[in-house]
């Protein structure tokens, strides 16, 4: 994910609500929002690295429902070849949860944000500066290529957006996936923010620009959805998911 906000325990009906963007090389082979063959993972695939950036595993024998997004995190010096997948690790935590062979993981990867959440219980996660795992409080969190609740014009739109919704009539989270388009411009952000070209929610860009938007919702009863919007290089919708599981 390049941005993306979480309401979590945010609202007496919903434990969480998650909304962002996915931006990559069009030309990099990706996989729809689907459940995996043989696995219990429900997400997106990144075809070149095996991983996901966005997903959630279903409740199932006494093993609470998972859900886990990262986002990479933008360093001067610019990513590391040869480092392990971030989006594997997104796979690792959904299918083991948090356990202690994940932070020798952390420390071989370029740096990254994450969410992990699993039942009642969610963390964030990062290995930049220092690998850190917390408590996730409740309330609305935001997340893009810089430090976690940094507030970044495009991060405070996603978060507003939620915010917005859980505040209206919060029963029919599709209306947030037409939040995730706002093309808009931002002007410079706290700490220097993403570059100009990088600065909306949306970015369309025939090489690299936003490639998906997923929005996921589970209620206090444990009901989730997971919708996905695809998009082809010229920024048009090319195809739309929607699964139902249990948390």
């Amino acid at each position: 994910m390049c941005v993306a906000a979480v309401a979590w325990k945010a609202h007496p009906d919903w434990l969480l609500v998650a909304a962002g963007n996915r931006d990559e090389y069009h030309a990099r082979p990706t996989a729809a929002l689907s459940r995996w063959d043989g696995r219990a993972i429900i997400a997106g695939t990144d075809l070149t690295a095996g991983g996901t950036w966005l997903g959630v595993t279903e409740a199932a024998q006494g093993t609470p429902g998972r859900f886990a997004l990262v986002t990479n995190y933008r360093v001067p010096e610019g990513a590391q070849p040869g480092r392990p997948s971030r989006g594997k690790l997104v796979t690792d935590l959904l299918e083991e949860g948090l356990h202690p062979e994940a932070a020798p993981a952390m420390a071989r990867m370029n740096p990254f944000n994450l969410i992990l959440a699993e039942g009642e219980r969610a963390w964030f996660l990062t290995n930049h500066p220092a690998i850190e795992t917390r408590e996730l409080s409740a309330g609305i969190h935001g997340l893009s290529n810089g430090g976690f609740d940094v507030p970044w014009p495009k991060t405070l739109k996603v978060a507003g957006a939620i915010s917005g919704w859980l505040h209206a009539d919060p029963r029919n989270p599709a209306p947030l996936l037409d939040a995730l388009r706002d093309e808009t411009p931002a002007p410079a952000a706290p700490g220097g923010g993403p570059e100009p070209r990088f600065s909306p929610v949306f970015i369309r860009n025939e090489t690299y620009g936003t490639r998906c938007s997923t929005v996921i919702a589970v209620d206090r009863q444990g009901q989730g959805i997971i919708l996905e919007r695809s998009f082809d290089a010229k920024g048009q919708c090319s195809g739309e998911t929607s699964l139902t599981f249990s948390w």
